[in-house]
Formats: structure tokens, sequence, C-alpha cells
């Protein structure tokens, strides 16, 4: 007699940055892949957001294939698009084996004009490729048929506050609204009202989950390093990383609210409120994405999707050896050290042991 496939439902936070996003690819794909997974919804912004319409999209019918079909079909349309994007390693950067576009004059160009110009001036058209991609290769009436629930994030830029969208309104300006650096394109306007990249106020939002999926158990694929050792000393590091800081900001806070109320509950302050404890999860891969400067996110050479692609499967794969066994049980990141950026923050074996679910998650 076969044994029966014991499943266990979780929910994805999918971080934005660039082309990095092939790292969430990655991830995505080799999840997929295994059929103990059940993914009731993603959260994500800029990359984060067009890998979650992607995967929705090819999950209409609830076929996994077809889903990383979807996800692969979305990063070669990327891939083809910038053939012959100027944006590429230097010889030099090429001949010492990294990735960043540092010493690319046609990027250093680029980076030059969007300090001192802006989106209104140097792309008066407002022409974004990207926009073209998601229109052609995205079917968002799949999407909201999709059984996986997605919310994607923005930035209103006149409140500063976040806007989340969930699939019933999806089109490609919500998706491009997400991935709008203000450096590099007009703000893209929905219904009269101005937005900017979500990472400035959400990457990702993960109050969406909280609010509205069953399962307690959230997933957060990072590909924004937390803690880089030492003060940076050139111009553009300094900005690189105050970039990264305010991009990590809005995610830490809402970490610290997940810790805040685990904390109270613990404490037995929050009995009869039908607050929950959430499970913390995260599949990262710092040691390598720490290597990698700013400039590397607009890298889109087929030999950086790759790596990255491969190496989100492979931290994919360390996470399902390690710490699958615990979802629906415990935490398997230190929510408080993650914030705190401690070193041994993915040390699950350390928490808390096992909680009684909630009847009203059960």
């Amino acid at each position: 007699m076969a044994a029966v496939l014991q499943t266990r439902t979780i929910n994805l936070a999918l971080q934005g940055g660039g082309s990095h996003g092939a790292f969430s690819w990655g991830v995505l794909d080799r999840l997929l892949e295994d059929q103990r997974i059940v993914i009731e919804g993603i959260t994500g912004t800029s990359a984060g957001a067009m890998n979650a319409v992607a995967l929705a999209a090819g999950f209409a019918e609830g076929d996994r294939e077809a889903a990383r079909a979807s996800l692969r079909r979305f990063w070669e349309g990327v891939l083809e698009g910038a053939r012959t994007s100027p944006l590429r390693r230097s010889p030099f950067e090429t001949m010492l084996g990294g990735w960043n576009l540092d010493t690319s004059p046609a990027f250093v160009m680029f980076d030059l004009v969007t300090r001192v110009a802006s989106p209104y001036d140097f792309n008066p058209l407002n022409v974004n490729p990207l926009h073209e991609l998601v229109v052609e290769l995205i079917d968002f009436d799949r999407v909201r048929k999709s059984p996986v629930k997605v919310f994607i994030s923005a930035t209103n830029v006149e409140t500063g506050r976040a806007q989340v969208w969930d699939k019933r309104h999806l089109t490609a300006d919500h998706v491009m609204a997400s991935a709008c650096l203000p450096w590099l394109f007009q703000a893209v306007e929905i219904e009269g009202v101005p937005y900017w990249d979500g990472g400035f106020t959400g990457n990702p939002a993960l109050w969406p989950l909280f609010d509205t999926c069953a399962s307690d158990d959230v997933v957060l694929v990072q590909i924004n390093p937390i803690r880089r050792p030492g003060a940076p000393n050139t111009a553009r590091d300094i900005i690189n990383r105050v970039n990264e800081i305010t991009f990590n900001s809005s995610l830490l806070r809402d970490l610290r609210a997940v810790d805040f109320v685990t904390r109270l509950i613990e404490g037995g302050r929050l009995k009869g409120t039908g607050y929950r404890k959430m499970l913390m999860h995260a599949i990262a891969d710092e040691a390598t994405l720490a290597e990698l400067g700013a400039s590397s996110k607009f890298n889109v050479e087929p030999d950086f999707i790759d790596m990255l692609f491969e190496k989100g499967r492979t931290a994919a794969e360390n996470w399902l050896r390690t710490s699958f066994r615990h979802v629906g049980q415990r935490s398997t990141v230190n929510v408080r050290r993650l914030f705190q950026g401690s070193e041994d923050a993915l040390d699950g074996e350390q928490l808390k042991p096992p909680r009684k679910k909630p009847k009203a998650a059960e």
C-alpha cells in the first residue's frame, strides 16, 4: 500500500532586487518540484512581484510543471530582451571572475546620468522594456484564477505609505508600479495616484499573509543581505549601502512586529484576541549575495542569471533538508536575531519547542 504524502502549507515572501530575483526563481523552481509543499499565498515586491505573478499565472489549473514553465519563460524573456543591452561587465571584471558592473563604461555613464537628471528628462517617453515583457508573457486573467493568493506592494508617492493589491485587481501597471525605481522611471500612475517601488515601504509586505491566509508559516526568500561588515568608503558604495538599508528597513519593521506579538502571546497577554503566532522561515544565501555589489542587480548576462538560479535551487534544497520538517511546528529563523543582525539568525535548533495550533487555524 502506497504511503500517503504528508503535505504542508506555506506562504512565500519574495523580496525585490533586480536581476537577483533569479535567485528567487531558483528557489521557487525547487519548491514547486516538491509535492509535499502547498503554496497558499505569495507576497512580492519588484522582482518578487514579477516572480509571484509568473508563478500564479502558470499555476492557474494547479499544475506545478506549468508554474515552473511560466517562471522559466519569463526569465528567458528577460534574457532575450537584454541580449543587446550595453550594460555588460568590463573585460577587467570578467577576467577577475566578478559579476559587478562598476568598471563597465556603459554602466558608469548610465549611473552618472541617473544622478544628475531625472527620468522625466532623460526618458521623456517613459520607455520601459520590462512593461512590454510583462504584458506579453503574463496572462493576468490566469493570475486571478490561480488558487494561489497573490499580493504585490508599491509605495504611494504622495503619502509615503505602502499600497498592497491582491490578485483581483492586478494588471501589468500594478507590477510595474511595484518595480518603479524613481531615479530610473517616471512614477506609475494608477487611478490618478503616482507610485514608486514597493521596496521603500514593504520588501516585501508581510501583513497581507497574516490577515488573509490560514497557514501560519511564512517563508522569506531573502535576496537583500541585511548585514554587511565594515563601513563603505567610496561615494558609490555609500549610496548603495544607504539604499540597501532603506529597502531592508520595512522588512525589519515587520519582523519586529512579529517578534513583539510572539512575545505577548508567549506571555499569555493576548488570549482571546484572535492574534496568531506566526512561524517564520527563511531561504537565503548571504555568503553569495553579500559578495555582489548593487551594480550586479543590472547584470542580465545569461551566465549570471544561470548562476543565481542554481544558487537559489541549492538554497531551497538545503532548507528542505534541514527545516521543512519543522513547518507547522515552529519557526526555523530566529526573528529577533535576524533583525538584530546576528550571524546565527538561521539557527532554528535553538528556538522554543513546538506550540499547539490555534483552533481557528486548524
